[in-house]
């Protein structure tokens, strides 16, 4: 496991979502970069992407990805009764630390979940994205294929998660003497 982080094949769910999302606006034909210079927050963290060219209204679209824990205990009474709760208070949590930016920008807040539900904001930016992307390539299945990657992102992301736990190979030799 230790082979595989190193060799930098584990990415966090995070990073590897920008990814996916400014890969698909790009192949779309919307320049976008990640981590953009020059754009920061009241505590100098910027967001996590930004489109080159103006998405809406003359606007250039920011967004700002979050993977919040379906199951941590101060989430668990919202999300066993719907399912996206916790992506959809992650979004007024990220909204409130861009305040002071949103009168720029377009900005979408992408929350989503450990066990996968999507806050409607980030569905609607992948139902978008997706829509340029079956115009330019002529594929319908653009959309679904985008919505899959997301959601392998977060699952790999999980399963790196708890590969993170256990210890070491060889140790586990001492555990299972056989």
């Amino acid at each position: 496991m230790a082979g595989l982080r190193e060799a930098g094949f584990l990415k966090s769910k995070h990073s590897t979502i920008n990814d996916i999302i400014k890969r698909a606006l790009t192949s779309s034909g919307i320049p976008a970069i990640l981590e953009p210079t020059g754009i920061n927050r009241t505590d100098g963290k910027r967001p996590d992407g930004l489109t080159l060219v103006p998405w809406s209204r003359g606007k250039s679209l920011m967004w700002d990805t979050t993977c919040v824990d379906t199951l941590a205990p101060y989430h668990l009474l919202s999300t066993s009764k719907i399912a996206s709760s916790a992506a959809e208070s992650a979004v007024h949590n990220e909204r409130h630390k861009y305040v002071h930016l949103v009168d720029n920008y377009i900005f979408i807040v992408f929350a989503v979940q450990t066990l996968g539900s999507w806050c409607k904001e980030a569905k609607d930016l992948v139902s978008e994205i997706g829509r340029s992307l079956v115009t330019v390539t002529g594929d319908p299945h653009c959309t679904n294929y985008l919505r899959q990657r997301i959601g392998i992102a977060i699952q790999r992301g999980n399963a790196a998660s708890i590969l993170g736990t256990f210890p070491d190979a060889n140790s586990l030799d001492k555990i299972f003497l056989i």
